[in-house]
């Protein structure tokens, strides 16, 4: 059995993985822990999650927990996930990052910080996602210059990042396809007179409302036609299987960085 530590245990992603993990039949849930200060540390992990004890008791920062696991699952926030990251580099245990919201220099280090660990990170885990990452691609590929593409994304009011991670994933996607650079052609805001659209632009366009889970359309308009390619999350239940299914993996890989891709098998497809 793979032995995991959960980071931010009692938030309500926290939650989910736990569950995920204790369903999976290579994994066990051996670990637990919370930001300083948190009320729920000290608390059964069982008994918070499931209403059973199952000895896991909440510690205070990873370093208090660091022991107890093969593997760290970490969807929490970017500052703190690098943290974590220098942590797991120190004791060369292995990482499933699904935090959004990393920056290119957070990302920089983080690839260097695994030649010390292996890690899966990915911005969605959803294997439903990972297969409309390809897709998209494949379509701009297939559509060209001729068709315009636009991305919409919706999430709860307590997400903190905009554009979700998985947006811009989809934008260096269709970028991709038609040999752009997200970077150079993304177009992330819209207000006052614009001017018209330029035809090799990718806009994302951000909502922000109640419960929403997770929503992602894409778009490819041209003359008379289009194409949406879209995928809604009901629960946060895949997200958290994904991250199960990848902590099986990356066990015993080695060191270096890995995403959702390498854990389908759909990096050649």
């Amino acid at each position: 059995m793979i032995n995991v530590i959960i980071a931010g245990a009692a938030g309500r992603m926290g939650q989910r993985i736990a569950h995920m993990v204790q369903a999976h039949p290579q994994l066990n849930y051996a670990g637990a822990f919370e930001a300083e200060g948190s009320p729920n540390i000290g608390k059964d992990a069982g008994q918070l999650v499931f209403g059973e004890a199952n000895g896991v008791i909440i510690g205070e920062g990873l370093e208090s927990v660091i022991d107890q696991g093969d593997v760290i699952i970490d969807f929490t926030f970017h500052a703190a996930t690098m943290s974590f990251a220098r942590i797991a580099a120190k004791h060369n245990r292995a990482m499933v990052i699904g935090t959004t919201g990393l920056t290119e220099e957070n990302l920089a280090e983080l690839a260097e910080l695994a030649g010390n660990f292996p890690c899966v990170q990915a911005p969605n885990m959803s294997v439903c996602v990972n297969v409309l990452f390809k897709l998209v691609k494949k379509t701009a590929a297939l559509l060209g210059d001729d068709y315009d593409i636009e991305i919409i994304e919706a999430h709860h009011n307590k997400k903190k990042d905009a554009p979700s991670g998985t947006a811009l994933k989809l934008g260096e996607m269709a970028a991709e396809g038609v040999e752009r650079k997200l970077s150079e052609v993304g177009v992330f805001e819209r207000n006052g007179i614009i001017g018209e659209r330029k035809p090799e632009e990718i806009g994302i366009s951000t909502i922000r409302a109640a419960d929403i889970v997770g929503e992602h359309t894409v778009y490819f308009a041209g003359p008379g036609e289009r194409i949406e390619l879209t995928h809604r999350a009901h629960s946060r239940d895949h997200f958290a299987k994904g991250a199960a299914r990848a902590a099986a993996w990356v066990v015993g890989k080695e060191n270096g960085m890995y995403n959702m891709f390498d854990v389908l098998g759909l990096q050649d497809l």
